[in-house]
């Protein structure tokens, strides 16, 4: 009786081990995966931290775990306690979607008349959803901004800055995402006086405006220097760095491009600021001192047309018109070059990068000066002008094509 007792005593002992050992393994996956609440992700850079994920794919590619059609348009996706966010067009109506995250059905939408076209044939919205705890906040093409209960898609406040601003949309229509802030929500407005507006993220109140600059396609991203909160803001006249608290202007950079596209979003670390824009213009390297911005250097070696680059361990990977290349950051100097993939944009995820090229084609790239070293490639979804940059949340990515939508499992487990 002895020996059985003993016998039964090990057994539980190491049951009660692999329990305790599945529960450690479980809460790893979960540590290591990670939202992405808005545009750019957690951290504005592009990058999530989310590891253990599948770079290695099949021939055919991913398994899809699911797809919907979200209406005409380019916003990407936002991800958010299960939950996903983005918007687009039909017949001439915005609808907000919010759908669940795994499965992709329908948790609540949104819908409210928009007028889609636009000069050249690209209609429908361009501003991604900003996810911000309990509520999320949506920009539409002409200005239509809300805030909605995130759980039920109830309006909370909303605004139009052309009625409520004088406000004249860019000629391809408002595209920045809103920034929460602190308890501010900040995003270009236009009209005199109103280049940037912020307001109270839970009210609506406005609490400062500031600038006349024109509002171009870029988004505003957040820094600290010297102790301060500041806001790089990329309009259609250029670079201007403002204080989050009040929106007071410390420094400026003229930034002037064909059709005022200036579109991908200012890369920003330590005191240096990366800007880029297409239509021949090239990038510059600035730096923030005392005497405001000046460059570090200037070039025409990457034309971020749609899409803003990603900076990895000193060097910018990103798309020069419909080149794909690696630049070093400090100096400017090009390293590769590759056209695999057309016009496209990037991501990145646990170390690796994720290229979305502009037929719908994904592709896990390893990031090196060596050359570019693709791990996986697939065709992804079909179609054509695919800018919107992939997504890669919780063991899902997500890609977009106009009004396709596809979650592909990358999970660890598959």
């Amino acid at each position: 009786m002895r020996s059985q007792a003993a016998l039964f005593g090990r057994r539980t002992a190491q049951a009660a081990q692999f329990a305790l050992l599945a529960i450690c393994l479980a809460s790893s996956a979960r540590l290591g995966a990670e939202d992405w609440p808005r545009w750019r992700g957690p951290r504005f850079d592009g990058i999530s931290t989310e590891r253990g994920w599948q770079t290695q794919w099949p021939a055919q590619g991913p398994k899809v775990l699911w797809r919907a059609n979200v209406g005409i348009g380019y916003p990407s996706v936002s991800v958010s306690r299960g939950k996903l966010y983005t918007v687009g067009n039909t017949a001439d109506v915005d609808t907000v979607y919010c759908l669940d995250a795994a499965s992709g059905k329908t948790v609540w939408t949104h819908s409210y008349p928009c007028i889609a076209k636009d000069p050249n044939g690209h209609p429908g919205p361009r501003s991604t959803p900003t996810v911000d705890g309990p509520r999320v906040y949506t920009l539409s093409r002409l200005g239509h901004l809300f805030c909605l209960d995130a759980a039920t898609g109830k309006v909370i406040w909303s605004k139009d800055f052309r009625k409520d601003y004088g406000a004249k949309p860019p000629t391809w229509g408002y595209a920045g995402s809103p920034l929460a802030e602190g308890r501010m929500l900040i995003t270009e407005v236009g009209g005199k006086g109103s280049a940037v507006v912020a307001f109270d993220k839970l009210t609506g109140r406005e609490i400062w405006r500031a600038g006349d600059d024109p509002p171009a396609y870029s988004s505003i991203v957040p820094f600290d220097f010297q102790g301060k909160r500041l806001l790089a803001v990329l309009s259609a006249a250029g670079l201007a760095v403002r204080e989050a608290a009040d929106g007071r202007e410390i420094a400026r950079y003229p930034w002037k491009t064909p059709y005022n596209v200036n579109a991908a979003t200012p890369i920003i670390f330590g005191n240096n600021l990366f800007i880029s824009s297409g239509y021949g213009k090239g990038c510059a390297l600035l730096r923030l001192g005392p005497g405001g911005l000046r460059p570090i250097w200037q070039s025409k070696v990457l034309r971020n047309h749609v899409a803003t680059c990603i900076l990895w361990k000193g060097y910018l990977y990103g798309f020069d018109e419909s080149r794909f290349k690696c630049v070093e950051a400090a100096t400017g100097k090009e390293i590769w070059s590759d056209r695999r993939y057309g016009k496209g944009s990037v991501t990145m995820a646990g170390g690796s990068l994720i290229v979305f090229g502009n037929r719908g084609r994904a592709a896990v790239v390893a990031p090196s000066p060596q050359g570019l070293r693709e791990i996986s490639a697939a065709d992804v979804l079909r179609g054509k002008n695919s800018w919107t940059p992939p997504v890669l949340a919780n063991g899902r990515l997500y890609c977009r094509v106009q009004e396709k939508l596809a979650c592909l499992d990358v999970s660890a487990g598959r």
